[in-house]
């Protein structure tokens, strides 16, 4: 998701954060008339649902822009892994469940269920069903799904219309889950291996959705029904509809694999020279990312942006982007950058469990930095980082042990919806930090092979989609560096207060040594320049001294600005 606030645009985040207030207005008003929204994506899951994987998932919808109203029927077919004679589902208690089925033998057949306040379906399937066995079931379902109050960050469908009056609509729901408009089963731990998507509109208007485009079905009552087919897994929240009557603007893209890639960028008529424009800007963020991590992950799909009335989210294969199309003012359009860096994490790379958020978020941050450094050096590095580092607030830890929902990493308080930035810029920071302990070689590879672990993978288009926790990546890190490094990533990510450098200075010497959270164990390198002399010193149970000569000038502590520490 894109962040909530960029220092860089502070007139925008100021608008953006009034936007997000009255959107939780919304949310609390419907609390207090009994509304209860949709259970928070992730968090704690279920037995019934540990029981299943999900393999495929078939959505036939139809969208009715003037009633703003949706009707449809999913089927879920899954593998059993534990007994089960529940089957659940998930769905926004807004929408009414007209009938359930499941498929016996070679026909389907009615279920009982109950759709509970907590939007969980309990399917009772009639017999119990062992592992290994497959089931299929089908959830007929409709009404008028949430409007989201304050999107992509409050989610819902967005109604909006074009200059011209007609209707322009959007999926976000990132937050809240997929199941806001579609049953599912509303985990990250689990992504169908495929899915079909049948979404049928009135003309003149078009969709835009994951996957490839199989064809386009014209009915006699004026309505077109788009087939979309994901040929890769996918999380819930990456599922998303994008209707407008859109122009497209075509091209290809040559990957490192040696495959060329589709590419549509799916724009309101009135901005098509805008994305004609901006089209050679966005493949150029795609080339830096293949250099740095590996090749683009979907490219038997495509690579798709779609024009949003909102500012944007990283949708599977069709990134939402409601930006200016613009590179102003720092010479490159960070939203999409951001967007599309969660091809790989986030989409290809995904959290097991949303405690581990920030290795979609802060590794998505930490990108605009690297390619800033890439493409203007090294000052624009630094500088991109000095702009994060206000917006850090330890009010959390950014990687917590015990299981979260996306809301509650997202907001450090979510009845209010105080957010909570730290899983974008101090999971970026950390990044930067780590860069400076284990040297640009060791972290590089680490980046590498956090997204693509073997090296054949990267030939296989869409192979490598897997589940990764922190632990993962600490693993990596400490295998390319030789390192421990258990250490630096306990007091990083698993608390939230941030270690402290206390630094004293004799007429001949300088002390520093670490203060560490919970007095934890911390041994972060420290950097100290005296005049034109440059000391890297080894912080042996976080302490260490260096001996000045006579009327040395004073010490300049970390000057190249690489170390996360509290502020004075």
């Amino acid at each position: 998701m894109v962040v909530l606030f960029r220092n860089r645009w502070f007139w925008l985040g100021l608008g953006l954060m009034l936007v997000l207030w009255a959107g939780w207005q919304t949310v609390g008003a419907q609390r207090r008339l009994g509304q209860r929204v949709t259970h928070h994506s992730g968090g704690p899951l279920l037995p019934e649902q540990a029981a299943y994987n999900i393999s495929f998932y078939d959505l036939q919808l139809k969208v009715d822009p003037e009633a703003r109203r949706i009707d449809g029927v999913l089927e879920a077919q899954a593998q059993v892994v534990h007994p089960l004679i529940w089957f659940v589902l998930d769905l926004d208690t807004a929408l009414a469940i007209r009938q359930i089925e499941a498929r016996e033998a070679d026909q389907w057949t009615a279920k009982p269920f109950e759709h509970r306040s907590d939007g969980r379906i309990w399917i009772h399937l009639g017999r119990t069903y062992q592992p290994g066995e497959r089931l299929a079931v089908r959830v007929h379902y409709g009404g008028k799904p949430r409007q989201a109050p304050a999107p992509p960050w409050i989610g819902g469908f967005t109604w909006a219309h074009t200059a011209d009056g007609l209707p322009w609509i959007a999926t976000s729901n990132q937050g809240e889950g997929a199941d806001l408009w579609w049953p599912c089963k509303d985990h990250p731990s689990d992504e169908p291996d495929s899915m079909l998507l049948r979404i049928t509109v009135p003309e003149p208007l078009v969709v835009a959705s994951n996957g490839r485009l199989q064809r386009v079905e014209s009915h006699a009552d004026g309505t077109r029904t788009y087939h979309w087919f994901v040929s890769t897994p996918i999380n819930n929240y990456g599922v998303a509809l994008h209707i407008a009557p859109y122009r497209t603007v075509d091209t290809t893209y040559l990957s490192i694999a040696g495959d060329t890639v589709p590419v549509t960028f799916w724009v309101l008529p009135e901005r098509e020279a805008d994305a004609r424009r901006m089209l050679p800007e966005f493949l150029d963020h795609m080339a830096f990312f293949e250099r740095l991590l590996g090749p683009y992950p979907f490219r038997q799909d495509k690579y798709g942006i779609a024009h949003t009335p909102f500012l944007g989210m990283e949708h599977q294969t069709i990134i939402a982007y409601g930006s200016d199309f613009s590179t102003r003012p720092y010479g490159f359009d960070w939203l999409h950058h951001h967007e599309l860096a969660h091809e790989w994490w986030g989409n290809m790379v995904t959290a097991y469990d949303w405690k581990d958020f920030w290795l979609h978020e802060g590794f998505g941050t930490y990108m605009q930095a690297l390619y800033a450094e890439a493409r203007f050096g090294a000052e624009a590095y630094r500088a991109e980082l000095q702009r994060y580092r206000p917006m850090i607030r330890n009010r959390q830890p950014i990687a917590p042990r015990t299981s979260k929902t996306t809301t509650e990493m997202y907001f450090s308080d979510p009845e209010t919806g105080q957010s909570d930035n730290d899983i974008y810029y101090k999971g970026a920071w950390v990044l930067h930090t780590l860069r400076y302990l284990i040297g640009d070689k060791a972290f590089f590879q680490a980046l590498r092979r956090m997204a693509y672990p073997d090296p054949a993978l990267e030939l296989q288009s869409g192979c490598a989609c897997r589940f990764v926790t922190t632990d993962d990546f600490v693993a990596i890190a400490e295998q390319v560096s030789g390192q421990r490094l258990d250490w630096f990533f306990e007091v990083y990510v698993r608390r939230a207060e941030l270690p402290r450098l206390h630094v004293t200075r004799t007429v001949d010497s300088l002390h520093v040594h670490w203060q560490a959270p919970e007095g934890l164990p911390f041994a972060l390198p420290v950097e100290v320049q005296v005049g034109e002399t440059r000391y890297r010193l080894v912080m042996n149970d976080g302490k260490a001294a260096l001996a000045l000569p006579a009327q040395a000038p004073e010490p300049v502590i970390d000057p190249e600005g690489w170390i996360l520490r509290a502020l004075p």
